[in-house]
């Protein structure tokens, strides 16, 4: 797991045609706004975290957020540990963010 700073994880994510992001707030933080192309699996699901982050694809590089940098910083490490070599943990999450967000 690497923790980036806002400008790293910018950075490195425009130029990885290999990127995934992933948010891992839940449903009603989501509802506020997301980065966007992200996909949200909410870590609070406990067992089902795990499940739906078994259905991802390992060999992607996942840039990894949510509301502070708490959350994603776990779920880095929980991906780590089932096989991910490249999780990147957004420092400061969704909160220090600048960009443009969507909201559904």
């Amino acid at each position: 797991m690497a923790n980036l700073t806002q400008e790293e994880w910018k950075q490195q994510l425009a130029n990885d045609a290999n990127a995934i992001i992933l948010d891992v707030r839940t449903d009603e933080e989501v509802a506020e706004g997301i980065i966007p192309n992200a996909i949200q699996i909410d870590i609070y699901k406990g067992q089902g975290f795990i499940y739906k982050l078994e259905e991802l694809d390992k060999t992607k590089n996942y840039y990894v957020y949510c509301r502070s940098g708490a959350r994603s910083g776990q779920a880095c490490a929980i991906m780590n540990q089932l096989g991910f070599d490249n999780a990147y943990n957004l420092v400061g999450g969704i909160l220090e963010w600048k960009e443009d967000l969507v909201t559904n």
